[in-house]
């Protein structure tokens, strides 16, 4: 008897254990499986929408925006140059976005320390695309989940044709559109603008690079679709090495939903608050069900604890039997803390986002670096002088001309331009010059000699570059 005991919960233990065997978008033959998502109705459901629509209008709007000719936001890979906020940023202010990126993963693992995979379900493009775009459409043209099914299981009628035509046709262009959005950014829409008028053989490049790109958000959200979230994307990976027992995240409450059974109305049952109805998995987009546990799938779209609320609501008992929470809240009924791992991420974040505002406060508009020519040795200059080549790179970083000069400080001598330089850097530019460095052979002490080198623009110091001059063996 006490081995069949054993055995039953033995079995107990694998069945209810056995969703963690697969994604919950795969079968048990490892075929996909279709996630058909009911829409969500609720309160959380409503902020996720203007926060969409908000986070839509934005995405679309702001390669229109510009602040002194400027785009608000431009990121021009080709060119190596990058606008925030109407500052341009070129290569060698790299240094900054190491720094801004560095601070944005110690960020994101805060955030999922404390709210777990919420930027997911809220704030994620994949997901806000996919649930507040290309699914109303699909309800829109195809129906509800149980309709889709139909659909799909059915055969090839004018009906389903005319309805999956459609479908595809809107989701085409949208993608069309995204992609569009996307060479705006990079490029910036007045130049997205002009290759759209310009002959089509002109911009081959960019025409199949828009098909290419075109065809990969369509077949994302036609098709890959949760397998982005429950697969591909790394982020989903990270959480179960960040979670811990007071990460807040969407759980069920199982100490009052269990055990969980219909209602049977005239009789008297010791049951929980969940009444199996299901609707949490029916409205899941990743198709979990939340009752299992914490789950790498879940995004924390909250779409769960709409449908568990609304179904509370109807039965008289009280909301929240799914809410964000943590498990020492559930399980051991403990008010939230923040415990010494979000205390040291938040600290290592206050340190970076400090060093990345010193570092963009600083940041120079024109900048300068200057390195004599390899190879070249001295040079006799008249009877009583010596000269050295060097080659510089100058940054302008600002949209009007600025004429310079450049002077040796603290050591007397001159520069000498080569050729007729005009000696004014062109706008947003990147200009290189050659130039000697001529020092009287009294001032020559040694082998190498430290030199600083003055830029100067309209009399006004802009910067200090120093460099090595070389001279005779003494």
């Amino acid at each position: 008897m006490a081995n069949e005991s054993t055995q039953r919960v033995k079995k107990t233990v694998e069945v209810t254990e056995s969703f963690r065997d697969r994604h919950s978008n795969t079968t048990k033959e490892g075929q996909r499986k279709w996630v058909y998502a009911l829409k969500p109705q609720g309160r959380y459901y409503n902020y996720r929408s203007y926060l969409s629509w908000f986070y839509l209008l934005i995405f679309f709007a702001i390669p229109f925006i510009k602040v002194n000719g400027l785009p608000l936001l431009m990121i021009n890979f080709p060119e190596g140059k990058f606008i925030l906020f109407s500052k341009i940023f070129w290569p060698n202010d790299f240094f900054i976005f190491a720094v801004a990126m560095v601070a944005s993963i110690i960020f994101v693992a805060l955030f999922t320390i404390i709210y777990g995979r919420f930027f997911c379900g809220w704030v994620c493009p994949q997901t806000v695309f996919l649930e507040f775009v290309f699914r109303p459409i699909e309800w829109w043209i195809a129906g509800n989940p149980a309709q889709q099914k139909k659909l799909d299981a059915g055969p090839w009628t004018k009906e389903k044709i005319f309805k999956k035509t459609l479908k595809h046709t809107v989701y085409i262009l949208f993608s069309f559109l995204i992609a569009h959005t996307f060479l705006a950014y990079i490029l910036g829409v007045d130049e997205v603008v002009k290759i759209i008028k310009e002959p089509f053989i002109d911009n081959i490049g960019l025409f199949f690079g828009l098909v290419f790109f075109t065809g990969l958000f369509y077949l994302v959200f036609s098709y890959v679709r949760d397998i982005v979230c429950t697969t591909i994307c790394p982020y989903g990976r990270m959480q179960s090495v960040l979670f811990d027992k007071d990460t807040m995240q969407v759980s069920y409450d199982y100490g009052r939903g269990e055990p969980r059974g219909k209602i049977i109305k005239g009789q008297e049952q010791e049951l929980g608050d969940c009444i199996d109805c299901t609707l949490c998995v029916q409205v899941c987009p990743t198709g979990i069900d939340i009752r299992n546990g914490v789950q790498m799938e879940c995004v924390g779209c909250t779409a769960c604890i709409d449908a568990c609320d609304g179904v509370m609501e109807k039965i008289g008992r009280p909301k929240g039997l799914i809410r964000f929470a943590s498990e020492n809240q559930i399980a051991n009924k403990e008010n939230f803390h923040f415990n010494f791992r979000m205390k040291a991420y938040t600290g290592i974040l206050i340190v970076l986002t400090a060093l990345m505002t010193y570092l963009i406060v600083t940041r120079e508009s024109i900048d300068i670096s200057v390195s004599r020519v390899k190879g070249q040795l001295y040079q006799e200059i008249g009877t009583d002088s010596l000269g050295n080549l060097f080659s510089a790179k100058i940054i302008n970083k600002t949209r009007n001309e600025v004429p310079y000069e450049m002077k040796l400080d603290g050591i007397p001598g001159t520069v000498r331009m080569i050729n007729s330089h005009k000696m004014v850097l062109d706008k947003e530019s990147i200009t290189d010059v050659n130039f000697f460095i001529d020092i009287p052979k009294s001032s020559i002490k040694k082998r190498t000699t430290d030199v600083n080198i003055g830029v100067y623009s309209n009399g006004k110091k802009i910067q200090d570059v120093k460099s090595k001059f070389l001279g005779p063996f003494i």
